[in-house]
């Protein structure tokens, strides 16, 4: 759900604002000049919107993300990163809000302060500079997924097809031209198309109307776990890469403080727990990397 400000909130800040531009218009003092620097203060920690500063954690996932980020059967927000926000929320006495969002409008929502992290099966790789992460938690790869009945065993065999993947995903990034030799096995497709989600994909997938999907090993795991008579995963892999928390950049404080949480969440079993409880939907322990 996200929060505006309602018409009496903008009001009451818009007077603010306001009377504080009239103040520091009429002072010609010392005086003056200390409630200037006071204002400003006030200012600058009104414009922090870290989970550090504000005790709520703001959280922007795909909702069409299993098994990491996804709606669950009874209609809420629910997976196996979520579960983790929650509980570092709990950990540290924030409140958490879950916000789902359209990919392409992450960064605008997290500059604006509409989210305050990234948490959704994110990969840092490629973006150390554009955001402060967290310590790398989980192990990941790109990979290919085809119908079990397509012949197609390797990366030769996708000469001519058509491939699809999650618009400004990693997959997209290695496929594009951020890995020279995938680059050249891209070049090879009839397209390399993109979607807004991987659950669309994979349907288009399943109706023949694309050959093959590029996608993160756990999606891959997570849909060959629902349908193992439908699809395959082609052995060899587009990249191998981590999963971390993106916040803010500048965000130093709540990144340290979200991984020492991860770690005691680790070192206590919850995190063990919380993988075996996801194990049928793909997500493995033996790939969390973060002590």
């Amino acid at each position: 759900m996200k929060m505006n400000l309602s018409r009496r909130e903008f009001l009451a800040a818009f007077g603010t604002v306001a009377a504080s531009a009239v103040l520091a218009g009429c002072g010609s003092s010392a005086a003056s000049g200390d409630s200037g620097s006071k204002d400003s203060g006030a200012a600058a920690a009104s414009d922090d919107k870290s989970a550090t500063a504000t005790k709520k954690l703001i959280v922007g996932f795909d909702s069409a993300y299993p098994p990491y980020g996804y709606v669950g059967d009874d209609g809420s927000y629910t997976g196996f990163d979520l579960e983790l926000a929650q509980e570092t929320a709990k950990r540290n006495d924030w409140e958490v809000q879950l916000e789902p969002i359209d990919w392409d409008a992450k960064d605008t929502l997290m500059d604006s302060g509409a989210i305050n992290c990234i948490w959704n099966g994110f990969t840092i790789e490629g973006r150390e500079n554009d955001y402060s992460f967290s310590g790398n938690y989980m192990i990941n790869a790109q990979v290919i997924v085809v119908k079990k009945d397509s012949g197609i065993t390797d990366f030769a065999g996708l000469a001519g097809k058509a491939v699809i993947t999650q618009t400004d995903s990693a997959a997209y990034e290695v496929l594009a031209g951020e890995d020279a030799d995938k680059a050249d096995v891209a070049a090879t497709f009839a397209s390399l198309e993109t979607i807004g989600d991987y659950n669309t994909a994979f349907m288009q997938l399943e109706s023949g109307a694309v050959d093959a999907v590029a996608c993160d090993l756990s999606i891959a795991a997570y849909q060959l776990a629902a349908k193992p008579d439908a699809y395959a995963q082609l052995d060899e892999k587009l990249s191998e890469e981590h999963y971390a928390v993106g916040f803010k950049k500048g965000d130093d404080a709540t990144a340290a403080t979200v991984t020492e949480t991860l770690k005691a969440m680790d070192a206590d079993g919850f995190v063990k727990d919380l993988c075996d409880k996801y194990a049928d939907q793909g997500i493995s322990y033996e790939n969390w990397c973060l002590a």
